[in-house]
């Protein structure tokens, strides 16, 4: 951790907060969203397939949300346990850049890339 100091440390903490909460607003939001579409409604068919496409679009949004949560959760608890700023692959440094970008990264460039086959 020592690339890291700790009012950074603390700046991507507060940063971490913030997005947890942004994704939470966003996940309450959308729940209505979610829900199944009632094939009983008296409305258009076409109407319908539109409702049937909107929920599957909100359901994705939502899972996609729920994934990026579990980042912020797991690299909150990283900071906490004081090992914030380190690739869950190779234990080395995350790149301040990268950090900076995308505050919960749990993978270095290098890792995050070999994992992805590039």
């Amino acid at each position: 951790m020592g690339h890291l100091t700790k009012k950074q440390i603390e700046s991507f903490r507060q940063r971490l907060l913030a997005a947890k909460r942004e994704i939470e607003g966003l996940l309450q939001r959308t729940v209505s969203d979610a829900k199944p579409v009632d094939l009983n409604l008296p409305i258009g068919r076409l109407s319908r397939i539109d409702a049937i496409q909107m929920r599957s679009m909100s359901q994705m949004n939502r899972y996609q949300l729920d994934i990026r949560r579990q980042q912020v959760d797991a690299s909150l608890a990283d900071v906490a346990a004081g090992r914030y700023g380190l690739c869950r692959s190779c234990k080395g440094p995350i790149g301040l850049g990268r950090l900076e970008v995308l505050p919960e990264s749990p993978f270095c460039v290098d890792c995050q890339e070999s994992f992805e086959g590039t």
